[in-house]
């Protein structure tokens, strides 16, 4: 397990410097994954003729399962406010390690198979926006669906070599998983992502056949087996229609004096202090802007009259630290602005109270 977290947090480091500004997928998306799978040890219960035979090398026991691997590929849809929905299908594989607790003649001599899961889930997202400057996106999600797991010459041989206890087949079964995972956007590829992200998935109980020998005697019967799996992926995902953010607009440069005072309005969604991506154009405008003439920058924030004086207030402030920490991103100095916020008190378009008017949400950039 060491070996495994290492490896991903070195994907995770490798993958820093080419990381773009997490933003939410909108539209069509696919993605695919590998990594390590473990298949959690199992309960053998054996049922029908087979539970009864008279040498009971055949009763109840557990099997252990070495580390495997899996893979995953997935169709989904984004809806541009952090909920994904998608189709997935999945493989696992896990070998045998060893089958304890079988009773019989004398203690299990050797055992080995394979045990695989696959099978299709349907899940849910939704991403966690940590807001202007992150280079990453969490996320977690949940699934349902119908998964196969097969038994593959899953045998152990008892001291007498002619007793044996095998498990050959496959079943059906209702699976569900729960996913947790960060996404690390690529700048050089817009749309284009890396994944890491560990899923538990787990099944119904399933039904295997299973062959009991003892000398010339031999019984079939089923038997009751767990599949409940632990998996970390590393993996690549891609939003389709992303296209690279607009270059800044270069304001010509004044031909005589400075230009009078020029002020750029950023508008925000009801109840939100996060950018939009026309939020942050116009933010690079103003940040072009003001490399020419201007001694000084006011950020001003406002809200619309929905809500309580206090709230508003506050939000007014949380919109002009983002504005803010925007225009510093893109150069400009922090000892260079003037940050206040209004609240309600000074609407750009007059209402009455508790009236949600998208002109009043705003931030006021003003070069002078």
């Amino acid at each position: 397990m060491m070996r495994i977290r290492n490896a991903l947090l070195a994907a995770t480091f490798l993958a820093l410097p080419l990381a773009a500004q997490a933003q939410p997928i909108s539209g069509v998306y696919v993605g695919a994954g590998a990594g390590v799978n473990l298949l959690q040890e199992s309960d053998v219960s054996p049922s029908g003729p087979i539970a009864a035979q008279a040498t009971r090398a055949d009763r109840s026991g557990t099997i252990d399962f070495n580390y495997g691997w899996v893979g995953v590929v997935s169709l989904g849809y984004g809806f541009g406010n952090g909920v994904r929905a998608e189709i997935e299908g999945s493989y696992r594989s896990n070998e045998v390690d060893s089958i304890s607790g079988v009773r019989g003649v004398g203690a299990p001599r050797n055992s080995g198979g394979t045990a695989a899961s696959y099978g299709i889930m349907a899940n849910a997202f939704y991403d966690f926006d940590l807001g202007a400057g992150s280079f990453l996106t969490p996320y977690v999600g949940v699934g349902a669906g119908y998964q196969w797991h097969s038994y593959d010459n899953v045998r152990v041989r008892q001291n007498a070599s002619t007793t044996f206890l095998s498990l050959d087949g496959d079943d059906g079964q209702f699976a569900y998983q729960a996913i947790v995972g960060a996404a690390f956007p690529i700048s050089a590829a817009p749309g284009l992502a890396v994944t890491a992200e560990y899923r538990f998935m787990g099944t119904l109980q399933q039904n295997i056949d299973v062959r009991a020998s003892n000398g010339s005697i031999a019984t079939r019967g089923s038997a009751d087996v767990d599949n409940y799996n632990h998996s970390l992926l590393i993996g690549l995902r891609y939003a389709f229609g992303v296209t690279p953010p607009p270059a800044p607009v270069v304001a010509p440069t004044p031909a005589v004096a400075p230009s009078p005072a020029r002020t750029f309005l950023v508008f925000f969604d009801f109840d939100r202090a996060d950018l939009t991506d026309r939020a942050r154009q116009i933010i690079g405008e103003a940040a072009t802007n003001s490399r020419t003439g201007t001694t000084r920058i006011e950020v001003s924030g406002h809200a619309d009259r929905s809500g309580t004086p206090q709230y508003n207030q506050r939000l007014s402030e949380r919109r002009a630290a983002a504005v803010a920490a925007e225009l510093e991103r893109r150069g400009v100095a922090r000892s260079a602005m003037a940050i206040q916020a209004f609240g309600e008190s000074r609407p750009l378009v007059p209402t009455a109270d508790g009236v949600r008017e998208p002109q009043n949400r705003r931030v006021e950039i003003v070069l002078r």
